[in-house]
């Protein structure tokens, strides 16, 4: 049996520090009025997170200058550059180019390319002395969610900002109900459930003159290998709500899923894992990307005293009252920009790091449990070196698009949790 990411690979987690700048240069840097951004992925995603970033400096009252591109083929780059009058020279093609932005002159580099090479391009940037966005899910494996957090630390030590494509946590709604919740609203959370039901957000068909290397980066929504299954890729929204709203990720995960109608890749179609969060507390993950069925997106979390429905009504004790955040905007895609600007000019950078590396290892912990139908546990994946699941990867790793070594995995071969015993036959 060929499993989706269960490939077993020695891949040991380092991270390469570069020279630690002085935190206090850094701070007492009296920022000019332009800010020089660079964006890494010229795809959908990266094309908005790129204007929501111009937005944000608009709000700010900065002017902002797009220095370099960068996406595995050049003509996106080229092509997007002409937009903002990028010359052409530093609009750079291939799975290399991240390293070229890394020596631009950019401030701001946000890293939008698919989950797999998260962790390698941001380990580029910190150590180039960059602040950075990194999209949500930060890696597709353990190894990768170790790695970010260890960049994490290493930019504090910099004093670079890092930012994650967690919106929610920087919308008014959620932020108070947040507040509501740790001021008792809702007495101590009990358990709950967190959903993303939808459909299939697209497909790409391999074209005659792709390599497997091409085909992948052009599809890679739909492989494992590249985007973690949909529980990491845009599951893990929800996620962290649950994990932020409770204060810690879960210590273990029991689930099943399947596969039923894609037509591409090798992920499944749904997810449906219990979280285990400790004390009694437990949440229902469920996520699936079929067409034609009923669909929800949200978080419902109950307590002793109420409920919490994620940034939308909160029914618990009316004499507990918080004052609204004060916002700049209504839009949480812009906003979370301006926070990670704000922070970065007033010498106290935003560190994200942690909470989107622990996000997107609870989305693997699920994927993982429902793949095998083992119970998986957070010490398995980001304590315990003798886990089988610590050192674990998808058999791709992101290093492969540079050396050229990357091999198509078998198209429609999924994960089948179980061993396979005989099933006992009566007459």
């Amino acid at each position: 049996m060929i499993d989706a990411c269960t490939r077993r690979s020695s891949l040991k987690t380092t991270v390469i520090a570069g020279t630690v700048a002085s935190l206090a240069g850094l701070a007492s840097a009296a920022p000019g009025k332009t800010v020089k951004v660079a964006l890494v992925g010229c795809g959908g995603r990266g094309k908005g997170d790129l204007n929501n970033f111009l937005k944000a400096c608009k709000i700010l009252n900065l002017d902002a200058e797009v220095v370099a591109l960068a996406d595995a083929f050049e003509s996106a780059a080229v092509d997007y550059g002409q937009k903002f009058n990028v010359p052409a020279e530093n609009c750079f093609g291939g799975f290399d180019a991240y390293r070229k932005v890394a020596q631009s002159d950019a401030e701001y580099v946000l890293l939008v390319t698919p989950p797999l090479f998260r962790p390698l391009h941001l380990e580029a940037m910190v150590n180039a002395g960059k602040n950075v966005f990194v999209e949500k899910p930060v890696a597709v494996d353990a190894p990768g969610c170790r790695k970010v957090i260890a960049l994490g630390e290493l930019a504090k030590k910099k004093g670079l900002g890092v930012s994650a494509g967690m919106q929610r946590r920087h919308s008014g709604s959620y932020l108070k109900n947040k507040a509501l919740v740790d001021a008792g609203a809702i007495g101590e959370i009990l358990g709950g459930i967190v959903t993303w039901n939808g459909r299939v957000p697209w497909i790409k068909e391999r074209r005659p003159e792709d390599s497997d290397a091409q085909y992948l980066a052009r599809n890679w929504l739909n492989w494992t290998e590249m985007s973690g299954d949909h529980i990491c890729e845009q599951h893990v929204h929800n996620l962290d709500v649950a994990n932020w709203f409770i204060g810690h990720p879960p210590a273990s995960a029991v689930g099943f899923g399947g596969r039923a109608r894609r037509e591409t890749g090798n992920s499944f179609d749904f997810f449906s894992v219990d979280l285990d969060y400790g004390d009694n507390v437990h949440i229902h993950s469920q996520c699936r990307q079929i067409s034609g069925c009923y669909n929800r997106v949200g978080e419902e979390l109950r307590g002793t005293k109420g409920v919490v429905f994620g940034g939308g009504k909160l029914k618990g004790d009316p004499a507990i009252t918080v004052p609204d955040p004060k916002m700049d905007t209504d839009n949480e895609g812009v906003q979370e920009f301006i926070d990670m600007i704000r922070g970065v000019r007033s010498g106290q950078p935003l560190n994200e790091a942690q909470i989107v590396a622990e996000a997107t290892a609870t989305a693997i912990m699920g994927r993982i449990a429902c793949y095998t139908g083992k119970m998986v546990r957070w010490s398995d994946l980001m304590q315990n070196e003798k886990s089988e699941w610590y050192n674990f990867t998808c058999g791709i790793v992101a290093e492969d698009f540079e050396t050229g070594s990357v091999k198509l995995p078998p198209e429609d071969v999924v994960a089948i949790p179980g061993d396979g015993a005989p099933i006992k036959r009566r007459n």
